[in-house]
């Protein structure tokens, strides 16, 4: 004897439903604004970067391999690059502290202060005035006095290759 059974099953229905979302269009446009910063000639730099490296061997030291050379030897020529680059500040550019304050000491930012000469660090939220503790008083160039350069000078030859006779 054969039974059967009837088992119902559930059945889902689908149902459509039309939604009407409004949807904002975005359109970017592309706005050329000149900028405000002039682009700086290089070669003041570049002589600058030139100076640095006759008086106190700046690019050769940074671009030496030193994992060959001791504590004691690397030292050694940070004091030369150090007093060579001394020479140079001195005898070309003035520089002045951005703030006058001692380091470590608390300082109040004030509304609409310039972002080049202050940088903040650490929890910023909020709007100035800004309370904290001055890390560096930065450094601003007041002057420079780089030597005229001649006429076809090529300010790109930051040091001459050397050939001894």
């Amino acid at each position: 004897v054969e039974k059967i059974v009837e088992v119902e099953k559930p059945v889902e229905k689908i149902v459509e439903v039309e939604k009407v979302v409004e949807v904002e269009k975005v359109i970017e446009k592309v706005v050329e604004v000149e900028s405000k910063l002039a682009t700086a000639p290089t070669d003041s730099a570049m002589q600058l970067l030139s100076i640095m490296q006759q008086e106190a061997r700046l690019i050769d030291f940074l671009k030496e391999d030193l994992t060959s050379f001791s504590d004691e030897e690397v030292g050694a020529a940070a004091r030369v690059i150090h007093t060579g680059g001394q020479k140079v500040l001195a005898d070309y550019v003035t520089l002045a502290h951005i703030r006058s304050e001692d380091e470590e000491t608390r300082i109040t930012v004030a509304e609409g202060f310039n972002p080049q000469e202050i940088r903040l660090t650490g929890n910023v939220t909020g709007n100035a005035p800004f309370n904290g503790t001055l890390v560096h008083k930065g450094w601003k160039a007041t002057d420079m006095n780089l030597p005229k350069l001649a006429e076809n000078y090529d300010a790109s030859v930051i040091a001459p290759a050397e050939v001894e006779l």
